[in-house]
């Protein structure tokens, strides 16, 4: 016999064990039990008290008095727990013939080899693969990348609404084992961790920056590099790329190639960070003195200082170096200019956005040179 108790601390079973010892006396939580020569003396016992108890009421059920045992079991069942009037147990669980014994639940043999065969999770493991990984999202910037590099996609949740136009997308990841999602806008907001996700998410690995020394080994007789320091916004990163795409511009020399990997910069990008590839040196100034020792010209631009772009001539290998909005380029970097360059303009601000001035002075390289 038992009965089970939930608790915060979860589900506790109560057993109650039949002491062999005082086996003659019945069961208190239902009033039978004990051995009959015991039920029969004790009925006997009962039977007079019982009887006077009706008379008492008024008369009671005089049936119920001639039935000694039932009045006895009923009896006992009634008076199990009946406080007195100093609010103290009539009956305590110590004259009771079962014994009570709580143990807590354990899990059974199937739950415990389940268990057992769960894998180990390294966090250390899960710490790297979060690091090589990145959130991608946005219509444009999702159809590039599946058309360009869809071995690269993890995990991708949908919305409904989206996936009549990546019917192929979902053939691909279902025939690949790729897992996917088909979701309510808010499961996809917290997947993609924006509201502007533009009913798609993929989570990729992430690309390397290439080496400076491997991009000069393919790179074509006409080329230009641009070259970002300390360019972190992500908007403008977007912007740049974008306008890279759009004039022929494919290697991007950064300190950090993860940067372009950014969901709000390749959304921002609608689809041009599949046509740029980020480029990496043991610095940034060695990056710069690598392309010049290969025969690039090394430009900077400034708002105060340099040869209007209008009157310049650009080079057909050159790298274009851009700084931060906020400070500009370094001494250090601006130094290691071949040619400078400004953009003219009313002066009625101090300088351009980066990602502006970027595609004015792109726009300049293409149609110098295309």
């Amino acid at each position: 016999m038992n009965d089970e108790f939930k608790g915060k601390s979860g589900k506790v079973k109560v057993m109650y064990v039949r002491d062999e010892d005082g086996g003659q006396k019945p069961n208190p939580r239902t009033g039978k039990g004990g051995r009959p020569a015991a039920r029969q003396e004790d009925n006997r016992r009962s039977g007079p008290r019982s009887s006077a108890r009706n008379n008492e009421e008024g008369g009671r059920s005089g049936a119920r008095s001639s039935a000694p045992r039932g009045a006895s079991n009923t009896e006992r069942g009634r008076s199990f727990g009946r406080r007195d009037d100093r609010g103290d147990d009539n009956r305590s669980f110590g004259d009771s013939p079962w014994r009570t014994v709580s143990r807590p639940p354990v899990a059974d043999d199937s739950q415990l080899d389940e268990a057992a065969n769960k894998p180990v999770i390294d966090p250390e493991q899960i710490r790297r693969q979060r690091q090589e990984e990145t959130r991608v999202y946005g219509e444009n910037a999702c159809q590039a990348l599946f058309l360009s590099r869809p071995e690269s996609i993890v995990r991708a949740w949908f919305i409904q609404s989206v996936t009549p136009r990546f019917r192929e997308t979902l053939r691909w990841l279902a025939a690949n084992r790729k897992a996917y999602h088909v979701v309510e806008d808010a499961e996809l907001t917290k997947a993609s961790g924006t509201e502007h996700h533009g009913g798609v998410c993929f989570i990729i690995k992430k690309r390397m920056g290439m080496p400076v020394t491997e991009w000069l080994t393919k790179a074509p007789t006409k080329d230009c590099v641009l070259a970002l320091e300390d360019v972190s916004n992500p908007h403008n990163l977007g912007g740049i790329m974008r306008s890279c795409a759009h004039f022929g511009v494919k290697g991007l020399l950064v300190n950090d190639a993860s940067l372009l990997e950014s969901g709000a910069a390749v959304r921002t990008a609608e689809g041009g960070a599949e046509h740029v590839q980020a480029i990496s040196g043991e610095s940034f100034a060695d990056g710069l003195e690598a392309f010049r020792k290969a025969g690039y010209t090394i430009v900077t631009t400034s708002s105060h200082e340099g040869t209007p772009l209008a009157k310049a001539e650009l080079p057909a290998k050159m790298v274009l170096v851009l700084g931060q909005e906020s400070e500009g380029l370094s001494d250090s970097a601006f130094q290691q200019g071949d040619l400078s360059l400004s953009i003219g303009g009313t002066g009625n601000v101090e300088s351009l956005n980066v990602s502006v001035a970027t595609g004015i002075l792109l726009a300049e390289w293409w149609r110098q040179n295309a």
